[in-house]
């Protein structure tokens, strides 16, 4: 598996799958959320509003993840991950680190060769850019695909800032 990260724009990343750092009510919201979901188009939000009405009523719990079609982005899918807010004493690095895992085990499940990810609570969520990086990289180095599965060949950290890019590299060049 490869993996990298650059800056840019995570809606126009041309990958099999990206994953969106989601509220727990998938309802959309601010941030990367708020940019997945302007950019899918309201079909995207349709699918959230039947993923509440059926199989996540209560919605998404920290650290978990759902996939929904991607609409309008340039991806296939659109993976939901909800991560931990550090300002709500959600400290835990192993469920954010669970946020990576298990979206690398849908993207497994769905069969795609490349996924994006977001600096997933790093910002309003409180999580300093290092700390998300250094957990990030590592589930994301120490995950395995589950039985029977080919996990992605192509893992991107797609990272709006410099602050966040460097976290990144510094993460990925190791200790």
């Amino acid at each position: 598996m490869m993996v990298t990260a650059e800056l840019g724009d995570i809606t126009r990343v041309e990958v099999d799958a990206i994953v969106n750092a989601a509220n727990s009510l998938l309802l959309g919201g601010g941030g990367v959320d708020g940019a997945i979901h302007a950019a899918a188009g309201p079909r995207l939000l349709e699918a959230c509003r039947r993923l509440r009405n059926t199989t996540h009523r209560d919605g998404l719990a920290v650290g978990d993840a759902v996939v929904t079609p991607a609409f309008d982005l340039p991806a296939r899918w659109v993976i939901h991950t909800v991560g931990p807010n550090r300002h709500r004493g959600e400290d835990d690095p192993a469920l954010l680190a669970s946020c990576f895992t298990r979206s690398l085990d849908l993207a497994a499940k769905l069969g795609a060769g490349s996924v994006a990810f977001p600096a997933i609570s790093a910002g309003a969520y409180g999580w300093l850019p290092d700390d998300v990086a250094r957990t990030a990289v590592r589930a994301v180095l120490s995950w395995t695909a589950p039985p029977g599965k080919e996990g992605p060949d192509d893992v991107r950290f797609v990272l709006f800032g410099k602050q966040l890019l460097g976290a990144f590299e510094r993460a990925l060049a190791g200790p």
